[in-house]
């Protein structure tokens, strides 16, 4: 019997060891990760916030090529702060869209921009290392960006160009598809994204699937789409989109909607994504952004670029002058912590900019 008794003593013993010995999983992934202009881009920066930190030392170079390595991160309220799985390759600084083709992670909006000044923008972008315009039939400026590709000198291929269809084109798509390949002369357009949701907007969509199967254009996508829309929207189509693109910047980040469109195999593009009109200012000159700033050596914008990068969205600030436009190419040579994205995650307002 004491046999027994003592046997039984040694099996509860071991089971409580065992029990002792075990850790709770972690929650966090150990990297951030990251990476979407319109009526949209920013087309001035002040010089001030912009500026201050233009020639600061930067600390050694971050690996970014690790930030995708697709652990999972704690969800904080409203959402992460970062992309679980981020989809961008930061050492080409392109991501792979849905629809086979690569596409660079920032580039430059052209909202506003009109005429010579278009010219002047687009081409100090290339002259920058900007491979990724963005425009519009409304912004009235497919022929300045247009001419500014075709004058550069740099292969077609290399230049990715989106373009959009607005709702009052949407009663006949196949004409407004024609006069954008006529403005832009680029002969193909990379990607064409519908503007936003109107009456017509399915047929619109169905159009540019058929001008795809044609060559004319080779991705298509939407802009100004969010959950309950794409909800609807999406049954309706044949092609996914390759991207949507909405508002965001740290004062309305989209959270939730964020991870939504990533987990249908949509990249993510930011408009706005320093403030938009008359909010630039008061973003760039956030307390939080710019002691980050100040620790990494940067500017506040190259901060909040670099933010969304690491979010998984891909950025299109806008801008005229040469300096800035620069600048807002600046965001592979540092990364920011966890810490840091979570305190700029937390200056969120829902605060939109943009009646869209």
């Amino acid at each position: 019997m004491r046999r027994w008794t003592d046997g039984l003593a040694v099996l509860l013993l071991a089971v409580l060891l065992s029990g002792c010995g075990r850790q709770p999983e972690e929650a966090y992934g150990g990297q951030t990760q990251s990476l979407k202009p319109t009526e949209q881009a920013e087309v001035s920066q002040p010089e001030a916030e912009e500026s201050a930190a233009e020639n600061s030392g930067v600390n050694e170079k971050a690996e970014e090529n690790n930030v995708a390595d697709g652990e999972d991160t704690e969800t904080p309220k409203g959402g992460s702060s970062v992309a679980k799985e981020n989809p961008f390759d930061f050492e080409t600084k392109t991501v792979m869209l849905n629809s086979g083709y690569e596409m660079p992670i920032y580039g430059l909006g052209t909202y506003s921009l009109t005429g010579k000044t278009c010219v002047d923008s687009v081409t100090a972008a290339l002259n920058s290392g900007v491979r990724l315009i963005d425009t519009a039939y409304m912004y009235h400026n497919e022929e300045s960006v247009g001419e500014a590709v075709r004058n550069s000198g740099i292969p077609r291929e290399e230049i990715f160009v989106i373009t959009k269809l607005y709702p009052n084109q949407f009663s006949n798509p196949e004409a407004a598809i024609e006069e954008a390949l006529e403005k832009l002369d680029l002969s193909y357009i990379d990607m064409m994204l519908l503007h936003h949701p109107g009456t017509g907007d399915v047929d619109a969509y169905l159009a540019m699937e058929k001008a795809v199967e044609e060559g004319k254009i080779r991705s298509v996508g939407l802009s100004n789409w969010y959950v309950e829309e794409l909800e609807t929207f999406l049954p309706q189509v044949n092609i996914t989109p390759a991207l949507v693109q909405n508002e965001i910047h740290p004062y309305y980040q989209e959270n939730d909607v964020i991870p939504y469109i990533q987990s249908l195999g949509i990249v993510v593009q930011g408009w706005y994504p320093l403030g938009g009109r008359g909010h630039t200012a008061e973003l760039l000159g956030n307390e939080v952004i710019s002691e980050i700033a100040q620790a990494h050596g940067k500017s506040s914008a190259q901060v909040i670029l670099r933010w969304n990068l690491q979010k998984g969205v891909v950025v299109i600030p806008g801008s005229s002058n040469p300096d800035h436009i620069k600048e807002n190419t600046e965001l592979f040579d540092f990364e920011l912590t966890e810490e840091e994205m979570e305190r700029i995650h937390d200056l969120d307002r829902n605060e939109k900019h943009d009646w869209y």
